[in-house]
């Protein structure tokens, strides 16, 4: 058997996505589906900076038993001018009181709920061309404008 190398995290970059008003669409199949508009935001690291664009959404799913499946499709552009295409999927659970004021808008420690992500960055900008070969994940935590994720690079 061959002795691997434990993967490392590496801070990438940090997201500020503002979003709109959430849209509700009732139960679905598998939950609760709510549909919610990214309007903009920031993004901020060492290797990438710029501003998120709006028009992405998180089409999210809450499930019978509290866990919201978040599935955010959205792009930013960097300060040279790069757009950079990003798929967030990951889920969002907690103790149940906890969830309730989190979704009430309430201000909740990150600490006290699990947000975490697989994240893929994609572009056709030959200077970002190296976050096509790159395999990302994130945590996250909703603000009082939206959510911020951290991005870590898996190296």
């Amino acid at each position: 058997m061959l002795d691997l190398k434990t993967p490392e995290l590496q801070p990438f970059c940090t997201l500020e996505v503002e979003v709109g008003t959430v849209r509700n669409l009732g139960m679905g199949r598998l939950g609760q589906r709510r549909i919610i508009p990214i309007t903009g935001g920031r993004v901020s690291g060492p290797r990438v900076s710029g501003r998120i664009l709006p028009g992405g959404a998180d089409w999210m799913t809450t499930t019978h038993d509290g866990v919201s499946l978040m599935e955010a499709r959205y792009a930013f552009e960097t300060d040279d001018g790069a757009i950079i295409e990003i798929v967030d999927q990951g889920f969002r659970h907690g103790p149940e009181a906890v969830m309730r004021s989190l979704v009430a808008g309430e201000a909740v420690s990150p600490d006290d709920y699990y947000m975490r992500s697989s994240i893929r960055l994609e572009t056709g900008h030959p200077a970002y061309a190296f976050v096509n070969r790159m395999v990302f994940v994130g945590t996250g935590a909703k603000t009082a404008t939206g959510v911020q994720v951290n991005i870590y690079a898996v190296a």
